[in-house]
């Protein structure tokens, strides 16, 4: 994606950041109330707590006695899962343009915390980076995230880069970068999702009646999957697993390669290729952190971000591609569905949320690229 100057200057901070960080700071619990909203049954007063406990402990941008600066990054997939090449390529352009004078430390997994718990942290400066997605790690801070959120809006991959890389995803990653305090290097690809459970097959919307389906937690797509008939159960990603196990969800909607990686394939059984969204994600960089660099480091971390956004990119479709062929030999049932009927079905969903992101004519300007 194009990536325009970097725009604010040094001394710019958030009226909640006078000082430290400090839970005691009046404005510190603001930001805390109104940026960290429930999410995945995780309270504010939780978020609270983690975050602040990380900025205590983790030292996102900590210099060694060696001088040399260590840049703590996270996201919420497995070590093989394309996030981590992305955040593996950041690390390498950095360190070398750098000669390891800075160095990357990458937390996967939500070792630190969900995605919307991460994001916060970057946002206060307790993490360099994070891989947040325009659901789970953006929409309750910036609803115009929202645009790419909306089910089938994308006709394919072609389209789905178009916007991303074009005036739209610009428009939307100069609002993230306000509302977040943070700088957009670019946006990565979590993959063309489909929704699965281990009842029955689902080929028309009416056979995910009486279904709890996991959902991203963001109103779209709440409202994608009650549209749909399923009952949508927002949650937590890293709970996912215990809770099919447990049958508090009866399935769930991911793409390809976090069905096999997380081995979702051992709780489930029937897939619907139902390609109701391509999942954009924000590869968001802290601006408090980023203003402390030297300029030549400040250029070193926007490479790395688009070197990074490129391997991303091809190895979401490598993985995807193979991730198929091994759920396929592992007996999970594919379907196809008939697109019509269920896009009729979300046509409210469109209507009810337009507001959000910009009204209709937003959503017509998506079509249209």
């Amino acid at each position: 994606m194009r990536r325009r100057a970097i725009r604010a200057p040094a001394d710019r901070r958030p009226d909640w950041f006078a000082g430290d960080a400090d839970p005691r700071h009046p404005g510190s619990r603001r930001l805390l109330r109104e940026a960290a909203p429930r999410s995945g049954g995780r309270s504010t007063l939780h978020v609270a707590f983690l975050v602040f406990g990380a900025l205590a402990l983790l030292g996102a941008g900590c210099r060694g006695g060696d001088g040399v600066t260590v840049l703590k990054v996270a996201h919420n997939g497995p070590v093989g899962h394309p996030f981590q090449v992305g955040f593996e390529e950041f690390r390498r352009v950095l360190e070398d343009r750098t000669g390891g004078a800075v160095q990357v430390q990458i937390f996967e997994n939500e070792q630190l915390g969900t995605e919307e718990e991460a994001t916060l942290m970057v946002k206060l400066g307790a993490l360099a980076a994070s891989a947040a997605s325009a659901g789970g790690g953006i929409s309750a801070f910036v609803p115009e995230a929202e645009i790419f959120n909306f089910p089938f809006i994308f006709r394919d991959l072609d389209h789905f880069y178009r916007v991303l890389d074009g005036p739209i995803g610009e428009r939307v990653a100069d609002r993230i970068e306000e509302e977040l305090d943070v700088v957009v290097l670019g946006y990565w690809f979590a993959g063309r999702r489909n929704a699965w459970n281990a009842e029955r097959p689902v080929v028309t919307p009416g056979d995910f009646e009486g279904l709890k389906i996991r959902v991203i937690p963001t109103p779209i797509l709440v409202d994608t999957f009650n549209a749909l008939g399923a009952q949508a159960t927002p949650m937590s990603f890293g709970e996912l697993y215990s809770a099919l196990e447990q049958g508090v969800v009866d399935g769930a909607e991911t793409d390809h390669v976090d069905l096999h990686q997380e081995r979702f394939y051992e709780v489930t059984r029937y897939v619907s290729y139902t390609r109701h969204l391509y999942l954009a994600v924000a590869l968001v960089f802290s601006r408090k952190l980023y203003d402390e660099l030297p300029p030549d480091v400040q250029e070193a971390v926007i490479e790395a971000g688009k070197a990074s956004v490129a391997a991303e990119r091809e190895a979401m479709t490598s993985m995807t591609a193979a991730a198929l062929v091994e759920l396929e030999k592992l007996g999970l049932e594919f379907n196809e569905i008939d697109r019509s009927l269920f896009e009729e079905k979300v046509r409210q969903v469109y209507l009810d949320n337009a507001d959000r992101v910009g009204g209709l004519e937003a959503i017509e300007e998506v079509s249209r690229q």
